[in-house]
């Protein structure tokens, strides 16, 4: 049986003037090309009313069977491809950041998010893209048995690990150790 399936998709940024007194421009991820050739260099698809579009990257979106619950989380709702972007740090490079990572994981991207390093976009999930994934879902997901912890008696797990007393009840020293009086 297979532990994942992986398909080449196309990332599509855009970047759009803003009025920002610090910042005259803003990249977005807006789709993705399910089934994209790969591409060496950034190649524009369109340019209209200061609204760039362009074909940055061709990542693989990998689906693997255990992660199948995240991806059930992301098909209930409103599904996308989240997109994960790095800032660039190349002074030679045109633009400012540059796609790292494609995935249908709900989860892989909320981690991403909380590192605060990275930019996580929503891109909607083509149809295809979807009964791919819900296929992949409807032939690995197992659902997970919860299993209640029985919990041991405490009074028990003293005697496990407490130290034996240097001075006992009655007055009586432990054989080894000195009497206090």
């Amino acid at each position: 049986m297979e532990r994942s399936r992986t398909i080449p998709v196309g990332l599509v940024l855009e970047r759009r003037k803003i009025d920002n007194p610090w910042q005259d421009h803003r990249w977005n991820a807006v789709s993705v090309i399910v089934g994209a050739p790969d591409v060496r260099e950034w190649t524009l698809l369109d340019k209209v009313d200061g609204v760039e579009r362009y074909h940055a990257a061709t990542l693989p979106l990998t689906l693997h069977r255990k992660e199948t619950e995240s991806y059930k989380v992301n098909l209930s709702g409103q599904p996308s491809v989240y997109v994960v972007l790095r800032a660039d740090d190349d002074p030679d490079s045109p633009y400012e950041v540059y796609p790292f990572l494609a995935t249908a994981s709900a989860y892989e991207a909320q981690d991403y998010l909380d590192s605060g390093e990275e930019t996580v976009e929503s891109v909607p999930m083509p149809e295809g893209l979807i009964a791919w994934v819900q296929d992949f879902c409807d032939t690995h997901h197992e659902d997970e048995v919860f299993i209640k912890r029985k919990r041991s008696d405490h009074r028990r797990e003293h005697d496990k690990f407490a130290r034996r007393p240097l001075v006992e009840e009655g007055g009586r020293s432990t054989p080894g150790r000195r009497r206090l009086d």
